[in-house]
């Protein structure tokens, strides 16, 4: 009798238990030892597939999406891609609205995977009829059998994180994790985490990372919000001009604010010392313990586990393209890092 191949049914089921590694170099001379979760080893490349799989697997069940349904998000990208993936192997279709402040890359992507994609003006508020909020709207409104993820005010945004993520660090860590760090977007991925490692100790300090130009840190910390603190910025997936209501604040000490400029140059260090080729919401994520780490916040007893949202490649035209970085007037005051090619003639 022939032994049984060992595969996966589909790439589906590599969806989470995403490996934690130590991080030596870029932490190198801050108390306490810091630990990187790696979303990036999803098959989708991003933690996004966490949250997708969840909310179609539980469409599904409820008999809300049927063979021939269409999926509709509104995306930054890495949500939109692991609908798509998802999409293609269960046989639905995709129209994703996306802000034009998500990457080409990250648009080809989703075009490769089969998605229809309706690129919408980022510079615009969520009510105005051209924002990827009111566009997705829209095209749920008007297409029959269509189903509306709608990640932002979604439940099981932040439960699929607490089914999976938190007890994944918690495992990980043996319980000793002190803090996490994550950055903060639709806020499914900080709270639902959260809410586990909180649940295992209280005392698990939990901070979330938020860009500047959004509203979110001032919200938490007066509970109003301020549209004097929204203007644009270039961080992708973090950070909002709305509070989302998968964003549950009750299990988030602290927000910081990094800058766009300190995180892509972080994200680029990131690569240079550890090897590890990550987004631009990790870069952000790594300089806010930068900066936390000025603050005194971290002792020699300190566990720190930094959620690392998502894949560098989907960044190649913009943090990791010198002349992006010129264009932003990044590179001003910051000699090119990057590895230059030599043509031999």
């Amino acid at each position: 009798m022939k032994e049984e191949i060992e595969a996966h049914e589909s790439i589906l089921e590599l969806v989470g238990n995403t490996p934690l590694v130590r991080l030596n170099k870029i932490t190198n001379g801050f108390p306490g030892a810091y630990y990187a979760k790696l979303e990036a080893f999803n098959p989708g490349h991003s933690a996004k597939d966490r949250i997708a799989l969840h909310i179609i697997n539980k469409a599904e069940e409820q008999g809300v999406l049927k063979p021939g349904s269409i999926i509709v998000e509104t995306t930054s990208g890495n949500t939109g891609f692991s609908l798509a993936m998802i999409a293609m192997v269960k046989g639905y279709q995709c129209i994703l609205a996306v802000s034009d402040k998500s990457s080409h890359d990250k648009i080809d992507m989703l075009r490769a995977m089969g998605a229809k994609v309706y690129l919408c003006p980022a510079k615009v508020e969520p009510e105005d009829p051209r924002s990827y909020y009111s566009v997705a709207k829209r095209i749920h409104e008007e297409t029959p059998g269509s189903v509306y993820i709608n990640q932002y005010f979604n439940e099981l945004n932040t439960e699929a994180h607490y089914l999976t993520t938190g007890p994944e660090i918690w495992k990980q860590t043996k319980g000793q994790i002190t803090h996490l760090i994550a950055c903060s977007g639709t806020g499914g991925t900080i709270s639902g985490t959260a809410k586990y490692l909180k649940e295992q100790n209280p005392n698990v300090k939990v901070i979330g990372v938020d860009a500047y130009g959004s509203i979110i840190k001032k919200y938490h910390e007066t509970g109003e919000v301020d549209m004097n603190e929204a203007y644009s910025y270039r961080i992708e997936g973090m950070g909002k001009n709305l509070i989302p209501a998968a964003t549950k604040f009750e299990f988030i000490d602290r927000f910081i604010k990094v800058s766009d400029e300190d995180a892509a140059f972080t994200a680029r260090d990131l690569a240079h010392t550890e090897g590890l080729f990550m987004g631009y919401t990790s870069g952000a994520a790594i300089q806010a313990v930068k900066q936390l780490a000025t603050e005194n916040e971290f002792t020699a007893d300190s566990k720190v586990v930094i959620i690392l949202p998502d894949h560098g490649s989907r960044y190649m035209t913009k943090i990791y393209s010198d002349q992006w970085m010129e264009e932003q007037g990044f590179l001003k005051d910051h000699p090119t890092e990057q590895t230059k090619v030599v043509y031999i003639e």
